[in-house]
């Protein structure tokens, strides 16, 4: 991992939420021995804590389901899931409402750093990437070019992120253990796919100790 300048990398972390993260969220049952595994839950605290306390801005990329997203004409397998199960489910776009400590909600040990007023929280993607939301242009409109890249899930909206923001011109480093995947005896190990795709197309594939200490010399 190169030497960042605190002015221009951002931190971008993807769905730290419940439903992906607590052992209560919809998806733990597939994703819960990675996120243990990885010891995901530690990892993403360690780089919002190092990320605050070193300068570097934070995005949020979340992902929320509103009804309306229900009456999709066609979705693919892990997006008719997701529907199935009521995964992110917000009662409305203009309301909070039964959205605290919900599956869509932050993970509690989170919430000071997401909710401190300087975290930019961006728009929801809708299926795995930044292009439906404003990731991009926020990072834009505030001259960053270089991103460190965690969350959830690794071989999805990780690793969708990835792409975008690489096809976007920035500098993108993923924390491989600062994310986990799904793993199913039918589709086998996301989190082992995605590895092998940050090691093809990341700037750098760093641990979550070696990110923290590149911030702290930022």
């Amino acid at each position: 991992m190169n030497k960042i300048n605190g002015n221009l990398t951002a931190l971008v972390i993807t769905d730290p939420q419940n439903d992906f993260l607590s052992p209560d969220g919809v998806a733990w049952g597939v994703v819960g021995e990675s996120v243990t595994e990885n010891n995901t839950v530690k990892h993403i605290e360690a780089l919002f804590k190092a990320a605050k306390e070193n300068g570097l801005p934070v995005f949020i990329s979340p992902h929320y389901y509103y009804p309306t997203d229900h009456m999709w004409a066609f979705e693919g397998t892990l997006e008719k899931l997701m529907h199935d199960i009521n995964m992110f489910e917000r009662k409305d776009a203009l309301s909070l409402e039964g959205f605290e400590n919900s599956g869509a909600d932050w993970l509690e040990r989170y919430k000071p750093y997401i909710e401190d007023g300087e975290t930019v929280i961006v728009s929801p993607h809708k299926v795995y990437g930044p292009e439906t939301n404003d990731l991009v242009l926020q990072l834009r409109k505030r001259g960053i070019d270089k991103v460190i890249l965690a969350g959830m899930s690794a071989n999805l909206c990780v690793e969708s992120h990835l792409r975008e923001l690489l096809e976007q011109g920035f500098e993108v480093t993923v924390v491989k253990d600062a994310t986990a995947a799904a793993k199913t005896p039918e589709l086998g190990d996301g989190y082992c796919t995605a590895l092998t795709n940050f090691g093809f197309l990341a700037n750098a594939v760093v641990t979550t100790q070696e990110a923290v200490s590149t911030m702290q010399t930022a």
